[in-house]
C-alpha cells in the first residue's frame, strides 16, 4: 500500500523543499518509487530545485480539471518522479487546493511513497496538503522563531487529527547561538527523525538544479538525508559506510 507523507514547516525558509526533494532522492536510492509531488501552490520550488521551472503540464492544470495528473508526473534522470506546479501567477486563479486529497489517491496507484511538499505556514494551501497526507513530517531550524512557529503547526495538525511522524531540524551548525536540539525535541514533544547539518553543498546544488544527494552524495548532508531515509522507510538496521577521505575531509 503506498504512503503519502506530507513535509510541513511553521514558517518559510527552513529547508522543507531541501529536506522533500532530497529524502525523495534518498528513499529512491533505496529502491522505492518515490513521488514528489510540489503542493506549495502560490512559491512553488520544486522545480526549480530539480530543473523544470516549466513544464508543459503542472499541478495547477491538474487542479483546475484542464489535465489528469498522468500528464504533470515527470522522471527525473535518477529515477524519482515529480510533479511540479506553476510558477505563473495567472494559473493561481481558479485553483481547488482541495483536489490535493483526490490526487493522492490516484498517486497510491502509482509509486511506493507520495511526499508532498506543503506550503509554508498554517494556510488554506498547507492545510490541504496535510489533509491528503497518513502522516505529517514536521521541519524546524534551531531558531526560535522556526520552532515556536513549528510549535503552532504542531498543534493544528494535531487538532485535525493527523498523526505527525516527527520532527527534522535542519541547518545545524552546533554553535552557541541556536537552540539545542534536544530542547527543541522537548518544547515540541515530537520524535526526532533526523538532524541535517548547515552546509553549503546545499547551495551549490541548488546551482546545479539537483539535489544534494546527487551533485555530493558524499557530504555530510547528504549522509543525513540517507539516515533519515533509512529511518522513515523502516530500515533501522542501516549504517552509513564512510571512506577515509570523507572522514578527513567531510567528503
Amino acid at each position: 500500500m503506498s504512503h503519502v507523507i506530507t513535509i510541513v514547516s511553521g514558517k518559510g525558509g527552513v529547508g522543507k523543499t531541501t529536506s522533500a526533494v532530497n529524502l525523495g532522492a534518498a528513499m529512491k536510492k533505496f529502491g522505492k518509487d518515490v513521488v514528489v509531488l510540489d503542493a506549495n501552490l502560490t512559491t512553488p520550488n520544486v522545480g526549480l530545485h530539480l530543473g523544470a521551472p516549466i513544464v508543459p503540464t503542472s499541478l495547477n492544470q491538474v487542479l483546475s480539471g484542464k489535465a489528469s495528473i498522468h500528464e504533470a508526473i515527470y522522471e527525473h534522470e535518477s529515477g524519482m518522479k515529480i510533479v511540479p506546479s506553476s510558477l505563473s501567477v495567472k494559473e493561481l486563479k481558479r485553483l481547488n487546493e482541495g483536489k490535493l486529497k483526490h490526487v493522492a489517491k490516484q498517486l497510491r496507484k502509482m509509486s511506493d511513497i507520495v511526499l508532498y511538499d506543503a506550503a509554508a505556514g498554517l494556510g488554506d494551501e498547507a492545510m490541504a496538503a496535510v489533509e491528503a497526507a497518513d502522516e505529517v513530517v514536521l521541519v524546524t531550524n534551531p531558531e526560535i522563531p522556526a520552532v515556536t512557529d513549528a510549535l503552532k503547526a504542531s498543534k493544528v495538525i494535531e487538532d485535525m487529527g493527523k498523526p505527525i511522524k516527527g520532527l527534522v531540524v535542519t541547518r545545524v551548525r552546533n554553535n552557541k547561538t541556536e537552540m539545542p536540539v534536544k530542547n527543541i525535541q522537548d518544547m515540541l514533544e515530537l520524535p526526532l527523525l533526523g538532524v541535517i547539518p548547515e552546509d553549503h553543498r546545499v547551495q551549490a546544488a541548488l546551482v546545479e538544479k539537483d539535489a544534494v544527494m546527487h551533485t555530493h552524495p558524499n557530504a555530510k548532508v547528504s549522509r543525513a538525508y540517507r539516515k533519515l531515509a533509512a529511518k522513515m522507510i523502516g530500515k533501522e538496521d542501516y549504517k552509513e559506510e564512510v571512506g577515509l577521505l570523507s572522514r578527513l575531509f567531510g567528503w
